[in-house]
């Protein structure tokens, strides 16, 4: 292995040693506000963070598997799928926000910051793979492409917030109940009986979309590079 190949997987390492720490840090308080509040109230906080860990697994994956494969491989398209289909679970927690002020508790503001950590998590593994995505797109297509490419999959984690939030579907939904989701996915858009969906998924689409562009920008600023 070269110099720079080591210097590569400890700089790795140190990113998701950081991204544990941090979500460490969020099991931390909820254990804490569990004890204080004597309520394992909010345990699903846990299981959500264990959903937003996934897409960066199957992103890392992928991206393992396409230095000697091509991407058009069923064995890539099926951890691409994978990946774009747990992807809007990093994203899901911003939405725990909503939980607030649901049962009586000792401390809100302590609740705040319980749930901010388990968001600001969600965000950072999210971003994450999606920059490891996206860096794999713009080696192999045109950068606006790949540009317009994460638009569109911003703009799907967006749309899957609200059938998360609002018609409480699963990503594994799509499998178990694939009709189910289709009908309640057409009928609003169709019928544009419920203006929710264009305005939920477009205020997620914008603040994630505003975030992931500060991202970007700062990585790539950092990079040097003016194409990663």
């Amino acid at each position: 292995m070269s110099i720079m190949s080591k210097e590569r997987v400890a700089q790795h390492a140190n990113v998701l040693i950081a991204l544990g720490f941090e979500s460490l840090v969020a099991i931390g308080l909820y254990a804490y506000g569990a004890w204080t509040n004597h309520s394992w109230q909010y345990w699903y906080f846990i299981w959500n963070l264990f959903l937003a860990w996934l897409p960066l697994v199957f992103a890392y994956t992928l991206i393992q598997y396409l230095k000697k494969h091509l991407w058009f491989s069923w064995q890539a398209v099926v951890l691409s799928v994978l990946w774009l289909g747990f992807l809007p679970n990093s994203f899901y927690m911003l939405s725990d926000f909503i939980h607030l002020g649901n049962v009586v508790r000792v401390d809100l503001d302590f609740d705040v910051i319980m749930i901010a950590a388990f968001a600001v998590a969600g965000l950072t593994l999210g971003f994450s793979s999606l920059y490891l995505i996206h860096r794999e797109l713009i080696k192999r297509f045109a950068v606006i492409r790949a540009h317009m490419a994460i638009v569109a999959i911003l703009l799907l984690c967006g749309f899957a917030v609200y059938l998360g939030r609002d018609l409480r579907w699963n990503t594994w939904d799509i499998l178990v109940n694939p009709a189910g989701v289709l009908f309640d996915v057409a009928t609003p858009i169709i019928s544009s009986s419920n203006p929710e969906v264009f305005s939920t998924t477009l205020g997620y689409f914008a603040l994630l979309g505003s975030i992931y562009t500060v991202v970007w920008q700062f990585v790539r600023s950092i990079a040097g590079s003016a194409r990663i």
